[in-house]
């Protein structure tokens, strides 16, 4: 099962006087991580290379930012693929030390630097979401509203109507239980509309 992390967790390396300074997050698309490395490059205006991976399906991406190629966000990229994760950023910002590394000593340098950081971390399952939406009378909004809390389901939509439609998402494996809740305690007046097709999703920040 792939994993996520639960939080951000950084690490530092000097190496030949260059420092390297490391973080793995969770990301979940390029927009955020690319956002993420601006906010590092205004953070460390004196540094020579902010490089980075980021691990999110189809969005995954691997930046040397000037670093020989192959050098840097290559090897930190399969550093998060050697350990089964998803949606996860890798940064590396490296300050000169006036000693060149050579391509060899630049790849153990960021490999190392990401994956110090990783064995701090702590990995977390990512859980496939269910997306659902369901018409209902005025009347069991109040209690659709509480055991969606209680479900600890994420409501994405309400649109009144002549009746109530709500759409919600929650993971796959509570899915079952409250649906049989709600059938329940609805006594057949809760409409179920198609399903929207479940996706993956973090539950974290990211979600």
């Amino acid at each position: 099962m792939p994993l996520s992390l639960a939080a951000p967790v950084h690490s530092e390396l000097i190496i030949k006087k260059s420092r390297f300074i490391g973080c793995v997050s969770p990301c979940a698309d390029r927009a955020t991580a690319t956002a993420r490395v601006a906010a590092l490059k205004a953070e460390h205006p004196g540094a020579v290379h902010v490089c980075w991976a980021l691990l999110a399906g189809g969005q995954s991406a691997a930046v040397d930012d000037g670093e020989p190629s192959g050098t840097a966000g290559r090897p930190m990229l399969e550093v998060l693929r050697h350990q089964d994760l998803e949606g996860v950023l890798a940064t590396v910002v490296r300050y000169w030390g006036g000693v060149k590394l050579g391509a060899g000593g630049l790849v153990r340098a960021y490999t190392d630097c990401v994956a110090q950081a990783l064995l701090q971390a702590e990995k977390v399952p990512i859980q496939r979401l269910q997306h659902l939406r369901c018409t209902l009378p005025y009347a069991l909004e109040g209690l659709l509203r509480r055991e969606l809390e209680l479900a600890q389901a994420t409501l994405t939509e309400v649109l009144h109507g002549a009746q109530v439609e709500m759409r919600f998402s929650l993971t796959e494996t509570a899915a079952p239980a409250l649906l049989a809740r709600l059938n329940e305690s609805g006594q057949g007046r809760i409409g179920w509309l198609n399903p929207e097709t479940p996706e993956l999703g973090l539950r974290s920040e990211e979600a």
